[in-house]
Order: C-alpha cells, then sequence, then structure tokens
C-alpha cells in the first residue's frame, strides 16, 4: 500500500496536536480526517473508508479504547496507532488486547510516529499479500479463488456464494482428509443445530456438482462424522 493511497482517520480531541498532525500527515502524502471525539471518529469509520487509524486513548463522548473495541467489531484488519499521554504498561496491554498494532507516548516525534506508521502499513501489506497467496487453491484440474468466490473448471467459471466459498476453503484446506462436520457448521453457520445441518447438506450436493468437472475429483459423505475432499493424482 503506497503512501498517497493510504487514507487516515485520526482521532484526537487536542485541537493543536491534532491540526498541526493533520498538516504533517498530508504534506507527507496521506490523505487525513480529523476528529475532535471518539464518537464522530466512529461514525466516521462507518461511513467511509480508511487504511489506517491513530487513535488518542483519552478522549470525550467515546475514549479511545472503546473506539478501537468498536472499529475491531466491524473490521479487523484495519491498523489501530493509539496516541497517549500515559506509558502505563496495562494501558498498553490492554490496547494490544482490543487490537491495536502499536503504541506511541506522548510527547512524540513527527518523525517517529511516521516511522512507525511505515512499519505497520509493510507488515500488514505483506500479511494480506501472504494471506491472498494462501487463498488460492488448484484442486485437480481446478482453480479456486476464495477472495473473488470463482471456481474455475476446464470448460467453464461457476461464480460461488460466500457459505458455498467458505465450506470448499475448509474442505481444500483438509483435502484428503475429514473435515469435522460440526466444526464446519460452526465456523460456518456459528451453530451446529439439525436445520444447519440440512442447510449444509444442500451445500455440500452443490460444490459435488461443480466437483465432478474433473473426474479426479470425489467429494464424500463419512458417516456420523463430516466430509472428505479426495484428489486421486
Amino acid at each position: 500500500m503506497e503512501s498517497y493511497k493510504t487514507r487516515v482517520l485520526l482521532a484526537e480531541d487536542d485541537k493543536n496536536l491534532g491540526s498541526v498532525l493533520t498538516s504533517y500527515l498530508e504534506a507527507k502524502g496521506y490523505p487525513t480526517t480529523l476528529c475532535g471525539n471518539g464518537q464522530e471518529a466512529y461514525d466516521r469509520f462507518k461511513n467511509d473508508t480508511y487504511d489506517f487509524c491513530i487513535v488518542d486513548v483519552m478522549m470525550p463522548v467515546k475514549d479511545g479504547f472503546t473506539l478501537a473495541k468498536e472499529i475491531r467489531e466491524i473490521d479487523k484488519k484495519t491498523p489501530i496507532l493509539f496516541l497517549t499521554a500515559k506509558s502505563m504498561q496495562e494501558d498498553k496491554l490492554k490496547g494490544f488486547a482490543l487490537g491495536a498494532d502499536d503504541y506511541i507516548t506522548k510527547p512524540f516525534s513527527m518523525e517517529e510516529l511516521l516511522v512507525r506508521m511505515k512499519a505497520i502499513i509493510r507488515r500488514t501489506t505483506e500479511s494480506r499479500t501472504m494471506e491472498t497467496s494462501r487463498n488460492i487453491y488448484e484442486i485437480g484440474k481446478l482453480h479456486f479463488d476464495y477472495n473473488r468466490q470463482i471456481l474455475k473448471t476446464p470448460e467453464e467459471e461457476q461464480k460461488l456464494t460466500s457459505k458455498e466459498s467458505e465450506l470448499l476453503k475448509m474442505l481444500c484446506d483438509n483435502v484428503n482428509q475429514v473435515l469435522d462436520r460440526s466444526m464446519a457448521l460452526k465456523k460456518i453457520w456459528n451453530d451446529d443445530s439439525y436445520f444447519n445441518a440440512r442447510s449444509m447438506d444442500v451445500y455440500v450436493t452443490k460444490l459435488r456438482k461443480y466437483l465432478k468437472a474433473d473426474p479426479n475429483i470425489e467429494l464424500i459423505n463419512v458417516h456420523g462424522v463430516g466430509f472428505k475432499m479426495v484428489v486421486n493424482v
């Protein structure tokens, strides 16, 4: 992620510091939205797209910890860097427990903030690249792109539903091994009730139909346990 594409959400109630930070970040190529309290920042985050969050811990209306918790409930990946006047170890631990990527204590230099931001952006970009590469599967003659929810056969390209993609990914991650039925239900449907189990059977039937494009692939039932995708080489 290049810096000129990185949109920053800055939640800082100190108007002077907020203004200085905003000017500095924008001069460095980071378009920045300044919010004076946690609630305003949360509303902005929900209604717009940001690539990086800088959050002051001590803010009116909604504090930084609460803001980070609420951001993480709707977005697990956007980096969060905490700003704080405190240096107590328990505050740092609490911040990291809430999903913060880093923590910087006031007063700090603008250069240090920028260095930390760049390190976080580089780290998260590399992580996402690795994650994307792990989500591409070659199954016999078939090609499955989990992120795009597309299964390509030699004859056609099949757009999968979210649940079909989730289920096929779990089968691919456990290829030639038994996929526990209850585990799959809890992960994809959130519980293993009878009705969800019947729903999963429908999706298994659909996937079996798609996978028939390669006769060397079998999706079999393992009675009382789950399913197994067998790829015969």
